[in-house]
């Protein structure tokens, strides 16, 4: 009998043996019924075998030997499986092993049948695996595109549910901060309370802007006339109470004015002259420029210290690979996310405009933001 024949004519005695293993798979949450264990897997099987009926070129075979057989636009049964898995609790490994055990218990009661090594068996044994391989691509790729659109989800929800908590906190402290009866030792610390809600604020104002990131939104921007040569020097002085030690040098070619959103350019300004002032050799000064030719404007910052790594520079940018000696706890204190360049990249970007970096050990660290006025 064809394998796909017999697949077709016994489906029960194959469901029930994946609905066995998948009994078997310990996950943490609640244990399922027949129905759930079973899933998609008839809708699967019977793709399988209508898939070894259908004709196909070498080219064709060889390519679903490699996993890159055509996909339906219509979410196939194993596409459809991987997210039910998921969200039954199934690790991608689990799943994974739901195609082997199912691979195994249909080609043991097959070939119990009686095995003669004629050429149609061999080829049918070639044209299972070749779909099989095929639904597990299926399955693979729509889990992990399926738990990274929770992931990105949940970030999104976590850093706008963490405001309610963090504004009611930061509250609390400004009406503290009121009190006279707390004398001096009680507004220190409510000071350092204060200074810990606004550093966590802009870690959930980071994590939503990559959340807007991840979910192809972007990074809203709201331009209008903007000076940046004023946007940018209050930067400078709010760095300068905060840092007292640093001697940041800014100079400016008159008024530079354009369309952009002041409050995202205060935001492109402070991570880069910050992240100077942080990163930095604190005996030598950060210079930070601002001009404008009538068609672009220009903004640079450089610092001088230990240069970062050639081999680094690319992925500068990048917030799943990007260096930052600070988040890797070389020196200092922490420096929130790591997401500052990521978002300051993508607010540029959103502006039209591009940033870039060089660092060497003579000239520095130079980040260079260019935007079209």
């Amino acid at each position: 009998m064809r394998l796909s024949d017999f697949i077709l004519k016994n489906l029960e005695p194959i469901l029930e043996a994946w609905e066995e293993f998948a009994r078997s798979v310990d996950t943490p949450m609640p244990a399922m019924d027949s129905r759930g264990l079973r899933d998609h897997a008839e809708y699967i099987l019977r793709s399988v075998a209508l898939d070894m009926r259908t004709s196909q070129t070498e080219q064709q075979q060889i390519d679903k030997s490699h996993g890159l057989g055509l996909i339906a636009e219509d979410e196939s049964a194993a596409q459809s499986h991987a997210v039910t898995r998921l969200m039954a609790g199934f690790t991608l490994d689990q799943m994974v092993s739901e195609y082997r055990a199912l691979r195994s218990s249909v080609l043991r009661l097959w070939l119990a049948q009686g095995y003669a090594g004629e050429d149609h068996q061999i080829v049918d044994m070639i044209r299972f695996n070749e779909a099989i391989d095929q639904a597990l691509v299926e399955s693979i790729a729509a889990y992990g595109q399926a738990v990274e659109t929770t992931r990105k989800t949940v970030l999104g929800v976590l850093g706008h549910d963490l405001r309610t908590p963090l504004g009611a906190v930061m509250l609390g402290a400004d009406l503290l901060r009121q009190t006279e009866e707390l004398g001096s030792r009680g507004k220190k610390i409510i000071a350092q309370i204060a200074t810990s809600v606004q550093n966590a604020n802009q870690m959930v104002n980071d994590l939503l802007d990559l959340a807007r990131c991840n979910l192809g939104t972007g990074i809203p921007v709201r331009p209008e006339s903007t000076d940046l040569s004023s946007v940018c020097r209050a930067v400078v002085d709010e760095l300068i109470i905060a840092h007292p030690k640093a001697h940041i040098v800014f100079n400016a070619t008159g008024s530079v004015t354009g369309q952009y959103d002041p409050s995202r350019m205060a935001q492109v300004f402070s991570n880069l002259i910050g992240n100077a002032v942080r990163h930095g050799d604190s005996q030598r000064p950060i210079n930070a420029t601002l001009n404008g030719d009538g068609t672009i404007a220009c903004f640079c910052v450089q610092n001088y210290g230990e240069p970062i790594p050639p081999s680094v520079l690319p992925s500068l940018f990048n917030p799943e690979g990007r260096y930052s000696r600070y988040s890797q706890g070389e020196q200092g204190a922490p420096s929130g996310l790591g997401l500052g360049l990521f978002i300051a990249a993508q607010i540029v970007e959103s502006h039209g405009g591009e940033i870039e970096v060089e660092s060497t050990l003579e000239q520095g660290t130079i980040f260079r933001v260019v935007l079209p006025l």
